[in-house]
């Protein structure tokens, strides 16, 4: 169908779906527990005349449209928040806490703009719902659980997601990024990066703190394993790999006089090649076990695997189609290619799962002026905020406005057309 048709109503649509991402982001919810959130997204997609099924995965919620026959498109959004203070000074800022499962009292923030992937699909859900006199096939959209780290693209295919919605022609999908609002930015072939979380347990021996040589410090050791362990990229991932390991959480003990019986480390190992991912892996559990057996640990380490995100891989047939969708809608100026980046999603589960093309792009959210004058000054990474951070906050506009006609323009290319 003609884009035009599929947008008609964009202008009408676009208070209530600003006040909707308002509310969103006033209230976060952590991954699994997206109940408010989820039970929105039904309302408005069975007021739109979707056949929809909750519960799915978790708290993931699925709404089908099918108007005839012709290709069935996927698209998809992800609803949690992280566990992040919000700082950023907005009328509708977050101050919700959450009880973790582990009973632990957090901040939560829609630090990730997962709250703009809600508002953004739910609005092209609305404006193809209203015009289905234009075109013929059937839209699925998918609203999914726990993005971060958390395995929720993984749970909904294993809830018989596919089943739902029948296998997809295509599955599209996009995330905001601190680029200029009103842009995308796009890659064909590896966009993000396959990504491997782990929890790691070293055992030392207790002892009292004036009395080392009666124990095994924990601390010690996981001072030398985080070390060493930065040695991994740097002499052992050739140049023209690429490879990112972080230990983004350490802790171990209680009090300063006492010398701990075990440390607990939280890393990730991010690359675009699961050869890579593999021979860094071992080379992680390789050097732990040895840092292990020269402090004397008394028993090997424990590894718990968090999570396991495949690379992002965008089609290239598929995302020439999309991206040629999306210049003739935005501009060609709007629409560039950009490099590939280490952040990981579970996006790319859903095209593997059902051996459909997929595409996926960043959606900019930075006031275009502010990221002017701070790209003017080469302090891009130090005055925008990016993702995760508890400044991180998109411009309503003309982000939402544009991840909506950039949602409905690449459906459009794929649904067959009615006279």
């Amino acid at each position: 169908m003609p884009v035009e048709d599929g947008l008609r109503g964009l202008t009408a649509i676009m208070p209530s779906i600003e006040d909707l991402y308002r509310d969103l982001h006033a209230n976060p919810e952590l991954a699994y527990a997206e109940h408010r959130t989820a039970a929105i997204v039904a309302a408005r997609l069975r007021g739109d005349g979707y056949t929809v099924t909750e519960g799915v995965g978790g708290t993931g919620v699925v709404g089908v449209l099918r108007n005839g026959d012709g290709p069935r498109v996927m698209l998809r959004a992800d609803m949690d928040a992280l566990p992040v203070a919000e700082k950023t000074g907005l009328a509708y800022a977050s101050t919700v806490t959450a009880t973790t499962e582990s009973g632990e009292i957090v901040p939560v923030m829609h630090a990730c703009g997962h709250d703009v992937h809600v508002s953004c699909l739910l609005g092209a859900a609305n404006l193809l719902a209203g015009s289905r006199r234009s075109w013929s096939g059937t839209v699925v959209a998918v609203f999914q659980p726990a993005e971060e780290g958390r395995g929720g693209a993984r749970r909904m295919l294993d809830d018989n997601l596919l089943d739902l919605t029948g296998l997809p022609s295509v599955v599209l999908g996009q995330h905001v990024f601190p680029y200029p609002a009103g842009t995308i930015g796009y890659r064909t072939g590896p966009f993000l990066a396959a990504s491997d979380g782990y929890d790691i347990r070293l055992f030392g021996r207790g002892a009292h703190g004036s009395r080392p040589e009666s124990g095994v410090d924990p601390v010690v050791l996981a001072s030398a394993v985080v070390m060493r362990l930065q040695t991994i990229v740097a002499r052992e991932v050739a140049a023209n790999e690429q490879a990112v390991l972080t230990v983004g959480a350490l802790h171990a003990g209680t009090a300063p006089n006492i010398i701990a019986d075990h440390a607990d480390l939280k890393l990730s190992v991010r690359t675009y090649d699961r050869e890579v991912s593999a021979r860094v892996l071992a080379s992680v559990r390789r050097v732990v076990e040895a840092e292990c057996a020269a402090s004397g640990s008394p028993k090997p380490p424990e590894f718990v695997e968090l999570f396991r995100f495949t690379p992002t891989i965008n089609d290239p047939a598929a995302t020439e189609i999309a991206m040629a969708a999306l210049r003739a809608e935005l501009g060609p100026e709007s629409v560039r290619e950009v490099p590939p980046m280490m952040g990981s999603e579970d996006f790319g589960e859903f095209g593997d799962a059902a051996g459909a093309p997929s595409v996926f792009w960043a959606l900019g959210c930075v006031d275009p002026a502010e990221y002017a004058a701070a790209e003017a000054a080469g302090r891009l990474d130090e005055l925008i905020p990016s993702n995760h951070s508890p400044l991180f906050a998109p411009v309503i506009q003309p982000t939402i406005g544009t991840g909506i006609r950039a949602l409905v323009a690449a459906a459009t290319a794929w649904l067959g057309h009615r006279r």
